[in-house]
């Protein structure tokens, strides 16, 4: 079988297919997927299918009958756009919600895109064709009634930076590459690192103490300050765009470089509040390098200048600000390099993530472990405290890693998989890094408040002890894949 593009519109197809842990077991044709790769969003992969590798026997592997095609000419006056609808609890599927989406596709429809005059693929997919230019603007959309839809459009790229002001609340938007890119999949190598690192595993009593020195009330008193509920800070919005994400940029980098780290503010966008990377230099010469990061930047309520972001990502922020206090307690030197990272732009589509791991990339840097934290303060009525790891995109060996060591240093917490998509840890895993991401629920996104002005510490269901059973497991993590030694002892551990 050909895959066949309208006559006339496209020499090339954009092919969507559900997510494939390694692409080059379905490809027959060396390169036609490896080499025409534009990212995996939510549990989708997106591909640039050139005319070569139009014939299905090129790629052996996919179910004709999940696969989305989309005649496709590039044009650079537009830029491509993932929307992906986030994994949410029924709980939040209100007629307001509802609403909302109805109000986005009438939004779209008066810009010349109709669903009713598109063509219906399966299930509940659309093709969507501008009728102003038939065969060039061409999107798809995915609706699902249970939640995880997701769409592709395209914009002026001017306006690239800022859509995620029109979508609905639980959206978020992905950026494509302006051309297709290699899939870069994590090394053999690296993977058997992770493992070597599960088989020594064990309790650690040093270990014990120092995560368990992470201190609540600090917590609390910098959650407090980063959403603006103090009063000290006069912050009133951590949006990538807005001042209160370059007073939070500062004074992120006050504290950690007071915990004996180097920081750095490292822009990345015009526009955009700038990465706050840090670094604590390993005690012995070696490259190996351990990354822990979370978000800072947030997004409220449409319509409101409002942004506290007390849960996302103020939690996993403050998480890290937790285990630097913590390092700087006990004196300890790492064996490998460490660096914290709070990233910027991530609400508008990972581009801090993404501009930071393609420069560690082109360095060749040697990130053997990357955990992201995103979303680790809400607690559901009735539920356990828990621990979420991704189901889609990660490693799976450093997702392993992190639940044994929750197993031994908070086993108050219930581990499990969420469909909940996607955060930083995807940039730094497209390029082909061990990482994966901490998330509070084993389940869907149930936190009433997520991408709303009333996201604050202070409101029932923020449980800053779970962030606290959280940040032990990946300060637990990062000490057993770093290794250390505290102060008058060279080999505690």
């Amino acid at each position: 079988m050909v895959f066949s593009p309208t006559a006339g519109v496209a020499s090339a197809l954009l092919l969507v297919t559900p997510y494939t842990p390694n692409i080059a077991t379905v490809e027959t044709t060396p390169g036609c997927l490896t080499d025409n790769f534009y990212g995996t969003y939510g549990g989708q992969s997106v591909f640039h299918l050139p005319p070569t590798c139009l014939d299905t026997n090129s790629i052996k592997g996919l179910s004709i009958q999940l696969v989305s095609l989309l005649p496709y000419v590039a044009n650079s006056e537009r830029q491509l756009i993932w929307l992906q609808e986030s994994a949410i609890d029924s709980s939040l599927v209100t007629p307001e919600y509802e609403a909302e989406v109805q109000g986005f596709f009438r939004w779209l429809g008066e810009d010349g895109y109709s669903m009713g005059g598109g063509q219906q693929l399966s299930g509940h997919q659309y093709l969507l064709s501008s009728a102003n230019e038939p065969g060039v603007e061409l999107h798809l959309v995915d609706l699902k009634p249970a939640g995880g839809s997701y769409g592709l459009i395209a914009v002026e790229p001017s306006l690239a930076p800022s859509i995620e002001a029109l979508l609905p609340r639980y959206w978020k938007p992905y950026i494509l590459p302006n051309q297709p890119t290699s899939y870069l999949p994590v090394p053999k190598p690296a993977i058997e690192h992770v493992k070597g690192l599960l088989e020594t595993v064990r309790f650690d009593p040093v270990v014990s103490s120092l995560v368990n020195s992470i201190s609540l009330n600090q917590m609390r008193d910098d959650i407090r300050w980063l959403t603006g509920e103090d009063g000290k800070s006069g912050i009133i919005s951590r949006h990538s765009f807005a001042e209160g994400s370059r007073v939070a940029a500062n004074w992120l980098k006050e504290r950690f470089e007071e915990t004996g780290a180097t920081c750095e503010l490292k822009p990345f966008m015009s526009g955009f509040a700038p990465n706050v990377a840090c670094k604590y230099s390993a005690s012995v010469d070696t490259t190996s390098t351990v990354l822990i990061s979370g978000h800072y930047d947030s997004r409220g309520s449409f319509g409101s200048q409002r942004a506290p972001g007390g849960n996302d990502d103020g939690s996993g922020t403050v998480a890290l600000l937790g285990i630097a206090r913590a390092v700087a307690h006990s004196g300890l030197t790492f064996r490998s390099n460490v660096e914290l990272v709070a990233f910027a732009g991530e609400e508008q589509g990972l581009y801090g993530s993404k501009a930071y791991a393609r420069e560690m990339r082109e360095k060749d840097a040697n990130i053997t472990v990357m955990i992201q934290a995103d979303m680790l303060g809400y607690h559901a009525p009735g539920e356990p405290p828990q621990l979420g790891l991704p189901m889609y995109i990660g490693t799976p060996e450093v997702a392993q890693l992190v639940s044994n060591m929750s197993a031994i240093y908070s086993p108050e917490l219930t581990v499990g998989y969420t469909a909940a998509c996607c955060s930083d840890h995807q940039s730094f895993h497209e390029q082909g890094y061990a990482s994966t991401q901490v998330f509070e629920r084993a389940g869907p996104i149930a936190d009433p408040m997520y991408h709303n002005s009333g996201d604050l510490s202070e409101r029932p269901g923020y449980d800053l002890s779970q962030i606290r059973s959280i940040a032990k497991v990946q300060f637990a993590t990062l000490l057993h894949a770093a290794g250390f030694d505290l102060p008058g002892d060279e080999d505690l551990n």
